[in-house]
């Protein structure tokens, strides 16, 4: 490969990292600039066919609009909570659990999260978790960040284990049932001693950095009840996939994590002296001003308040599962572009599926169970459009650029497809270190592709053959591209605008990236440092 076609693969990666994160242009500049870079050298230099880069753009451009979607149901269903009221009542609630941020953070990004990842993901915990951290008090940035770190050890079994049951098995053809098991056995394994220490991290980044005193220490005196908080989520999610497999260990093990946290919460189990408390007086949210004052009545309660969460989780949880009829009910509505412009590239899209239609069809069930008016979804609808389109340029052209990266196989050139070329390259010299590469390679998948079931599908046989090469175990080198998968969520692209957009940050992408980047980095290097101590 020479170095145009190398900088050519790269273009994706650095345009982004240059114009995203060291200039601090917006999104809705900086991804279509960077659209823009990469169409022009996929042509001049990769030599991929007009058709082809055509189709690509098409098919970025309706899968970007799915996200869009989702994006709208979260924003319209948390928009309509406002203005019922079941936002005010949530809040107090939480103060009968907790009144300290650091403890809600873990509660609601940590472990609601995680089980908002293993009934759907797709980038749906974040864009649930944010906006409903933002509605308790945190700052919007604060939000946006944590939420990203918190959705990564969950990835592995999202979306009722997609990324193994799909990415794993469709990128490795030869594996079995077994060797799936084992290879989700070896990664929650390493997640036990890796992905605990997330909710520490979690806390020690709010208290420096978006607390309104910062402070290393408050974050720091937390770490034994955060620390517990990690375990009580990765040690049920291993015992699921022991005795499961990979479709429950998220779903169950946050579960598990929610009433073991909840109970030490309310016991002051592990506690330190309560830190920037949220105030347990009643507040109501208004709709004119957009604040919140105090002492007005609750209009109902906890559990009417709570009700469209767990409604919404239990649908996106029963619309998972292949057993049961209503996910075929809601798939068999599908819309097939096939053979675009006359290339191989062809999607598919299965609009009641989307978790979007889940979420709207929540916000309206909320209005009905909490008894708001016309007015109130007229008002939400406005607020949440309104918040939806600076990002509906930026993700247009995100996507679009990411599909004709991962379609480049076709091309003049005699050329791999880019991220394979890049792989292969790393591979020719870079072998000998191959357990701290692996799960780098499976976060430049995420960071691309916006999935780590994408990038499980994409470099998994890769990752096997380099396993063979470097004569290291299967298993251990797929475990460790699950986990840089998982990782990769962090910084990926496509989630970061949607967060952003969720919350209002538009135009402040780069910096989220800026905050989620060492998080993510310590979690690839972590989990391959326990890989060589303990596995290899």
């Amino acid at each position: 490969m020479t170095s145009l076609q190398l900088l050519t693969a790269l273009m994706p990666l650095l345009s982004v990292f240059v114009l995203l994160v060291l200039l601090r242009l917006p999104a809705r500049q900086a991804m279509p600039l960077s659209l823009l870079c990469s169409v022009l050298l996929a042509w001049l230099v990769w030599q991929m066919p007009i058709q082809q880069m055509a189709a690509a753009l098409a098919e970025g451009l309706v899968i970007a609009l799915t996200i869009v979607w989702i994006v709208f149901g979260a924003i319209l269903l948390l928009k309509v909570l406002q203005q019922t009221g079941a936002i005010d009542v949530i809040k107090q609630g939480f103060s009968q659990v907790s009144t300290d941020k650091r403890v809600q953070l873990i509660i609601i990004a940590w472990l609601f999260g995680s089980f908002l990842e293993g009934a759907a993901g797709f980038g749906t915990p974040a864009a649930i978790a944010a906006p409903l951290l933002v509605a308790l008090g945190f700052s919007p940035m604060a939000a946006v960040v944590l939420a990203l770190i918190a959705d990564s050890c969950a990835v592995s079994f999202g979306a009722v284990g997609t990324p193994v049951l799909v990415g794993l098995a469709q990128g490795v053809a030869q594996l079995s049932s077994s060797d799936l098991q084992q290879i989700a056995l070896r990664a929650i394994s390493i997640d036990i001693m890796v992905a605990s220490m997330l909710p520490v991290i979690m806390s020690v980044l709010y208290c420096r950095f978006f607390a309104s005193q910062p402070s290393w220490q408050a974050g720091f005196a937390i770490a034994p009840f955060a620390l517990v908080s990690g375990l009580a989520f990765t040690v049920p999610a291993y015992i699921v996939a022991l005795l499961l497999g990979p479709e429950f260990p998220s779903v169950l093990g946050a579960l598990t994590g929610l009433v073991i946290v909840c109970s030490l919460a309310k016991r002051g189990i592990l506690f330190p002296t309560a830190f920037e408390p949220v105030t347990a007086a009643t507040m109501q949210y208004s709709t004119q001003s957009g604040q919140y004052s105090q002492n007005e009545p609750q209009p109902f309660g906890l559990l009417r308040a709570w009700s469209p969460y767990l409604i919404v989780a239990l649908l996106l949880v029963l619309s998972r599962i292949p057993e049961l009829p209503l996910k075929a009910v809601l798939q068999s509505v599908s819309m097939v572009w096939a053979d675009i412009f006359g290339s191989a590239i062809s999607v598919t899209v299965m609009p009641l599926y989307l978790p979007g239609s889940l979420f709207a069809l929540t916000a309206l069930l909320a209005l009905i169970i909490q008894r708001g008016s016309l007015q109130h979804l007229r008002l939400a609808l406005h607020q949440s459009s309104s918040m939806l389109w600076p990002s509906l340029v930026a993700l247009c052209a995100a996507v679009p650029m990411v599909r004709i990266f991962l379609q480049s196989g076709v091309n003049n050139a005699g050329l791999e497809a880019m991220p394979m070329a890049l792989a292969e390259l790393a591979a020719t010299r870079l072998s000998d270190i191959w357990l701290l590469m692996a799960p780098l390679v499976g976060a430049l998948g995420s960071f691309i592709a916006g999935s780590a079931t994408f990038s499980n599908l994409m470099f998994a046989s890769f990752q096997q053959a380099m396993a063979e090469d470097a004569g290291l175990g299967n298993q251990l080198v797929l475990a460790l591209q699950m986990l840089g998968a998982n990782a990769g969520n962090m910084i990926c692209v496509v989630n970061v605008v949607a967060a952003a957009s969720v919350v209002g940050l538009n135009g402040r992408e780069g910096e989220i990236i800026r905050y989620t980047l060492l998080p993510m980095l310590y979690y690839c290097l972590a989990a391959s440092l326990v890989a060589w101590l303990f596995f290899a």
